[in-house]
């Protein structure tokens, strides 16, 4: 398995961060890695997201496995063929206090083309999650 985390600490309400992570019609004002998100934040619902990575946009089309209100959104991606390639999006939140919380950004890759595909993308993959991290954490504060 590969991986990739990333954290970011966030002057705002667990509820404000969650509120912003799952209204997916605004991405596009403010997302610079998930430049857009269709679909409804719940279990066994499939998304379709595309991607900002370097010069190119990605298109996904992830199923929903865990939404725990203001604390956690996750989802899986695949190839068609089972056992190639799978990525384990996730978000969480955590709070530090009532007016800040920790933003944890991250992805899991398991399959047989994953490390070749980081290799390729993984650096331009971290890159995508600092800037929406960054991205999210100044809508919130300034919110």
């Amino acid at each position: 398995m590969k991986a990739l985390q990333t954290k970011i600490v966030i002057n705002a309400t667990a509820e404000k961060v969650w509120s912003i992570l799952t209204d997916f019609e605004k991405f596009p004002q403010w997302n610079p890695f998930i430049v857009k998100l269709e679909g409804k934040p719940e279990v066994n619902t499939r998304l379709r997201a595309e991607l900002k990575n370097g010069n190119g946009v990605s298109v996904f089309k992830p199923n929903v496995l865990v939404v725990e209100k203001s604390t956690a959104f996750e989802w899986l991606g695949s190839l068609p063929i089972p056992g190639l390639f799978n990525g384990h999006h996730y978000f969480r939140i955590e709070a530090i206090s009532n007016a800040q919380v920790k933003f944890i950004h991250g992805e899991e890759f398991t399959g047989l083309l994953a490390g070749l595909i980081m290799s390729k993308i993984g650096e331009q993959t971290r890159n995508g999650f600092i800037a929406m991290n960054k991205a999210l954490k100044e809508r919130a504060e300034r919110a």
